[in-house]
């Protein structure tokens, strides 16, 4: 299979795509740029809009807009370039801690997990945002000891939920109640070994570690590999089942998208990668894509 490069100015870390499918256009963000991109794929054309802080995540409302995840605390915008309101405020040490990874539910919450930059303390934790009906904001937290939220994603039948330590180079599943919101039953779903010691950027012997992932309609995880220069399709047990060669050192995360759900986009990231490993790979930060067989599950919306 072949990637192609989107027409859009790389970013510097991009993560959180979407397909939108009413409006037919990509979303993603870039994290230390402070932005949110939006491409018409057809067009060839892109918007951004600038945050007041780093996003982590983002994901399309119901009603219109989107809820976005920003250092200090998860927000809604109405429409496109608006008002920002706080939905949640963080309860985290903002100086060392911001919002990362997230989604909403097939039920309509946003899930949002946090990392903690020092990366030298477990302190890292998974929460769930529940507006609908207009409710006033129920936040829970699922669950924590991890150092970068990652991984997020359902299974097509809605019945496991996965999420991923990725400097622990883990990703884990939990039996989900949908109704009761509910994870039991922790269990390792994949593990890698971990960064070797001394190991540089450009050498051999590391595969990368889990980022972002999304799920096919066979329950089938795709999961970036950061660092790895490649992408991973696992199966519903965890088994590989294949390996696809990414022209960037440090994918970030797969999304699904077109009408038929069969065009895997994925973010890539620059950011203080080494001037050799951006030599040998021109388009680290773009958003590559390519056709699948397997279609995959479509967005999520959040439902307030």
């Amino acid at each position: 299979m072949t990637w192609q490069t989107l027409a859009a100015p790389p970013s510097g870390l991009g993560e959180s795509p979407f397909w939108h499918p009413d409006e037919q256009m990509l979303y993603w963000i870039d994290i230390p740029g402070r932005q949110l991109h939006r491409c018409n794929v057809f067009m060839g054309t892109v918007q951004s809009w600038a945050m007041p802080s780093e996003p982590g995540s983002i994901a399309p409302a119901r009603s219109g807009g989107l809820v976005i995840a920003l250092r200090d605390g998860i927000y809604r915008a109405g429409q496109w370039g608006g008002e920002l309101r706080q939905l949640m405020r963080a309860d985290h040490d903002t100086a060392t801690t911001r919002f990362n990874d997230g989604k909403a539910d097939p039920q309509g919450r946003f899930w949002a997990g946090t990392m903690y930059e020092p990366r030298d303390k477990s302190t890292a934790q998974l929460f769930s945002l529940d507006c609908r009906g207009g409710r006033a904001p129920v936040v829970e937290r699922k669950a924590g000891d991890a150092i970068i939220a990652n991984g997020l994603a359902w299974s097509p039948d809605a019945a496991t939920v996965y999420w991923s330590d990725t400097p622990r180079h883990i990703i884990r599943a939990w039996n989900w109640d949908a109704e009761r919101n509910t994870m039991t039953e922790p269990r390792v779903f994949a593990q890698w070994p971990g960064k070797p010691e001394g190991w540089l950027p450009g050498m051999a012997g590391y595969g990368g570690r889990p980022d972002g992932a999304a799920v096919d309609r066979e329950g089938n995880y795709y999961v970036a590999m950061f660092e790895g220069g490649r992408m991973l399709k696992l199966s519903p047990a965890g088994t590989l089942l294949a390996e696809f060669a990414v022209p960037a050192r440090c994918p970030t995360m797969p999304c699904f998208g077109g009408d038929d759900l069969k065009t895997l986009y994925l973010t890539t990231a620059r950011y203080n990668r080494p001037a050799q490993e951006l030599q040998h790979y021109p388009d680290s930060g773009c958003v590559f894509s390519m056709q699948v067989e397997v279609p995959g599950l479509p967005v999520n919306f959040f439902q307030d």
